[in-house]
């Protein structure tokens, strides 16, 4: 059952943004933007199965986040730059004024509210 809840949040992801935002997958990232890596090695940094690190890699790799090369029976992931230059022009574009004026007004409110 559960590779069947993978398979189907798998299908759903279609952008960078989506597939970034899931913490084991920002964590691939992170770990891939060291250097290149096999599947085993990024699988031992996790407590999930091997299989499910590589559901989450070809996930990544659907997005443009990452690549993978086949060197006999290995396979070898490192981290698209320009996919990665996409994924944070999407940010950039989410993050407007109004979210800087949203920020702003959290921290005035809280100020407020510990102000004796």
């Amino acid at each position: 059952m559960t590779n069947t809840l993978v398979v189907a949040n798998v299908l759903l992801m279609t952008d960078a943004l989506s597939a970034a935002a899931e913490p084991n997958r920002r964590r691939m990232l992170q770990l891939l933007g060291r250097g290149p890596r096999t599947v085993s090695e990024i699988a031992a940094e996790f407590t999930s199965t091997r299989s499910a690190v590589s559901q989450h890699l070809l996930l990544l790799a659907s997005v443009g986040l990452v690549e993978a090369e086949k060197v006999g029976r290995t396979r070898i992931y490192r981290v698209v730059p320009s996919g990665l230059r996409q994924l944070q022009a999407e940010i950039d574009r989410f993050w407007t004024d109004e979210l800087d004026q949203l920020v702003a007004d959290a921290h005035a409110h809280n100020a407020r509210k510990e102000s004796p």
